[in-house]
């Protein structure tokens, strides 16, 4: 990594009650060395001492400027632009006040910027889950290490990357083009933010190093206010962002604007769907206002889309209220999608939703076996096996010959799955589909886990693949029905004991937690008081 002596860059660190975790924060800031003129750090009239923890801070490292506001503005903008206000560097960088540069960040970034001429310049940010300490990268693919971007329309996918905390601005650049974040109580401000910073058509540096870590507490007595989803309000937030984001970046760019709508039917409408709350009052509230937030859309945009989020956003117009099916369609929202049966067809033979709500499912005949949504529901069978059961998908599977089926297992934490044996498929007794009993040997499982180098609990993901006769095959998550989910404590030769706990993720489909020997059994009991402190159900949260 290159080294960029000047004090070039300004941190801007918000933060709102944070008092225990703040200093790390502005530590990991001052951290980055020279390269970093400052760090200015905004209290939004805390109340629980964070104003007091910056002001001790400061009293002991020059470089630290403390903005105390008065008021609290309710969101994040008003303090990142009281930030930007204050700041002196020719750079800005943003930073929350519960996450962590890591070192080396600031340099990296200004190098490249300076090296390239870019006014921004974007490294790698993963999410980073605790207790845990899982990784998960944010975007991943959506940059190559060492590029520089030209233009954004020439990279419409950068839609995606709505941070603005994994980047660096060249604070001449903000100014020009007059870019803020929008103040007061304004959820989702960074949709906003970023789609005026590529309206604006910058060169963009990207550096390989990871230059941001996100920490996620879902366990956390007070969640983030993009993760606390519990009020539709949260989703009229997010869809008002996104409106304005494709406003914005339509106006610069058409190609822009319309990547930023496909965006969110492929991306933030299946999340908030296949988590969606099943009161339902909170349904037709969720169904009207989405309905609602559709009619921006033209059906080129929709047909832009991929086949999940094409297929849910004619769906979700054709009907007034939400449909019998509703949790059909949350399942098919999952990654990967799953369709359960019924499989309706039309006057003319196509496939459609269903009888009562038949919105053509275009290109289901031709789609792609390994694209396929397919439904596979798993029953524990015995001790070491489960039962499962291929529904077939309006006849593709049997047309691609449907031949046998797997368990894979795939780390919270990574890396290559942990495949079981093929079995092969039998034809289901009352038809449409084929059955098998796959071999469950969770201790095998656990061993995998152990020599990759997991320690204490491990998370697995469960998948089901589908081999077809024609050589194409497809990966399914399995939905687990009858006596499956609950903890289970099996002997081990290796340590002793064994917790299993397979359970729902919040889209519905197959996990398992296993805890071998004492370390792992603390770390699941931990795990699980973390959840129940929460008041939250288990399950992970999507993107």
């Amino acid at each position: 990594m290159n080294s960029c002596p000047s004090s070039t860059v300004t941190v801007v660190v918000i933060a709102f009650n944070d008092a225990g975790l703040v200093g790390e924060a502005v530590s990991s800031a001052l951290a980055q060395g020279p390269v970093v003129r400052e760090v200015v750090a905004v209290d939004d009239a805390s109340t629980d001492g964070t104003g007091r923890v910056l002001d001790a801070l400061a009293a002991v490292h020059p470089r630290l400027k403390v903005v105390h506001r008065a008021e609290n503005s309710g969101g994040c903008g008003t303090p990142r632009n009281a930030g930007m206000t204050a700041a002196t560097a020719p750079y800005v960088m943003f930073l929350d006040s519960d996450d962590v540069l890591p070192p080396g960040a600031a340099d990296a970034l200004v190098t490249a910027a300076e090296r390239y001429r870019a006014p921004v310049a974007v490294g790698a940010c993963v999410r980073r889950e605790l207790p845990q300490g899982r990784d998960v990268p944010w975007v991943p693919g959506l940059y190559t290490a060492g590029e520089v971007i030209e233009h954004p329309v020439d990279r419409p996918a950068l839609v995606r990357d709505t941070l603005c905390v994994n980047k660096l601005y060249d604070r001449y650049f903000l100014d020009k083009h007059a870019i803020r974040f929008p103040d007061g109580r304004y959820i989702y401000e960074d949709f906003v933010f970023t789609a005026r910073v590529l309206a604006g058509a910058p060169r963009i540096a990207v550096v390989g190093d990871l230059v941001y870590v996100w920490h996620v507490r879902r366990t956390a007595a007070r969640v983030s206010i993009s993760l606390d989803r519990g009020d539709v309000g949260n989703w009229h937030s997010r869809v008002e962002a996104h409106h304005e984001a494709a406003r914005i970046l339509g106006e610069a760019a058409p190609e822009l604007g319309r990547a930023s709508k496909v965006k969110f039917l492929e991306y933030d409408l299946p999340i908030y769907l296949r988590e969606l709350d099943p009161d339902p009052g909170y349904r037709a509230a969720w169904w009207t206002l989405t309905r609602s937030g559709l009619r921006c859309l033209t059906e080129g945009d929709i047909a832009a889309a991929g086949a999940q989020g094409r297929w849910i956003a004619r769906l979700l117009r054709a009907g007034e209220t939400p449909p019998a099916d509703m949790d059909r369609l949350a399942r098919f929202a999952s990654a990967p999608p799953s369709l359960l049966p019924p499989y309706a067809t039309g006057a003319d033979g196509a496939a459609v939703w269903s009888e009562e709500l038949p919105v053509e499912l275009d290109g289901m005949a031709t789609m792609p076996v390994a694209e396929l949504p397919v439904a596979v529901e798993v029953e524990r069978a015995g001790r070491s096996s489960v039962r499962i059961r291929v529904h077939d998908l309006y006849g593709r599977l049997a047309a691609a010959g449907a031949d046998t089926a797997r368990l894979s297992f795939l780390s919270r934490d990574g890396g290559e799955p942990a495949l079981g044996h093929p079995v092969a498929l039998e034809a289901a007794p009352a038809g449409g589909g084929w059955i098998a009993e796959l071999p469950l040997r969770l201790g095998g499982l656990a061993v995998t886990g152990r020599r990759r180098g997991l320690r204490g609990m491990q998370a697995w993901d469960v998948r089901v693949a589908v081999r077809c006769a024609d050589g194409s095959s497809v990966q399914a998550a399995p939905r687990p029905f009858g006596d499956l989910i609950g903890r289970r404590i099996l002997p081990s030769s290796r340590y002793g004991v064994l917790l299993a706990q397979p359970y729902r993720t919040a889209s519905g489909s197959l996990a398992l937690r296993l805890a071998p020997g004492a370390e792992g059994a603390l770390a699941l009991v931990r795990n699980r008081f973390g959840r129940a402190r929460a008041g939250r159900r288990p399950g992970p949260r999507p993107g």
